[in-house]
């Protein structure tokens, strides 16, 4: 396993960190705690963390503009006012299944958002996989039991996600003007067997597919055939998703979770769900901006 140089962004432990961007225009870096509803603010500059509390759990953040960001939570999409943390209904998620929640998603070129859903309890295939894009929410895909690792090729022509319990991470071809579907799903790689999970995933600018490995202590890199080219060490037990930040794209963001730690396990883990960042050595891309409506 490879060691980088590795720095702690934030010592506040997440019960379940997840759902981290970053935005270039401001240099700060956002994130959740999925389970403890707070979104979380990081000025890389300084290093000064702002916490957001939220009225639902909610795990995806993207922006719309320099004043807005949407949202996806447990119940719907929403606006929020960055000024204010205000927060307005744009398109209900499941808000009927009191079940569900939303989990890991991430923003195509185009604008569109593919999003998942899982169960509360990681119930099995009580989730799925939606694309919101010209304004519509479709579902994608059903029967998901833990969406992950949802990315995008530099191209915008792949999509990438798995199912945390399938073990496999899938690749998709899509339509690079609109991310929607123009294949069947097929296996990349086959991670069964293996230690921890896949998790939250990004894609660099050379297409690597950096994945977080769940209960692995790491961080591997793919490439797009399918090869695990890297593997690099996280200083804590559950490391949950990546996104590359700086002025270069070339450092690594990484948040944790102590989700299902008992009190011994989280003793032995003492980084546990806190938030790093990598000096990885790639070079990432920005986070594409979402569209509310149509092009």
């Amino acid at each position: 396993m490879e060691e980088v140089a590795t720095k702690i962004l934030s010592d506040r432990p997440c019960h379940l960190g997840e759902g981290c961007t970053y935005d270039p225009a401001t240099d700060t870096a956002w994130w959740f705690d999925i389970v403890e509803r707070t979104l979380f603010q990081a000025d890389l500059a300084s290093g000064a963390v702002t916490a957001h509390a939220l009225p639902w759990m909610a795990s995806v953040v993207a922006f719309i503009d320099d004043q807005r960001q949407l949202l996806a939570t447990e119940n719907g999409l929403y606006v929020r006012d960055i000024a204010n943390g205000s927060l307005t209904l744009h398109v209900a998620l499941e808000a009927d299944n009191a079940a569900t929640r939303s989990n890991d998603g991430r923003v195509h070129a185009s604008g569109a958002l593919w999003i998942g859903t899982m169960g509360r309890n990681a119930e099995n295939g009580a989730g799925a996989i939606y694309h919101f894009g010209g304004g519509e929410l479709r579902r994608l895909y059903s029967g998901i039991s833990i969406p992950n690792a949802i990315c995008f090729s530099p191209d915008g022509a792949t999509a990438y996600f798995t199912d945390t319990r399938k073990a496999i991470l899938y690749r998709v071809a899509i339509d690079p003007t609109n991310a929607l579907p123009t294949g069947d799903p097929a296996p990349l790689f086959d991670h069964r067997g293996g230690v921890g999970g896949l998790d939250g995933a990004v894609v660099d600018a050379e297409g690597l597919i950096w994945n977080a490995r769940w209960g692995g202590s790491c961080i591997d890199a793919y490439s797009p055939e399918g090869r695990r080219v890297r593997t690099i060490r996280v200083p804590a037990r559950q490391p949950s998703c990546p996104v590359f930040v700086g002025a270069n794209f070339d450092r690594l963001l990484v948040t944790t979770a102590w989700q299902g730690m008992d009190e011994q396990a989280r003793a032995d883990d003492p980084h546990h769900g806190q938030t790093f960042i990598l000096d990885v050595g790639a070079r990432g891309r920005a986070e594409p901006r979402i569209r509310l409506g149509a092009p």
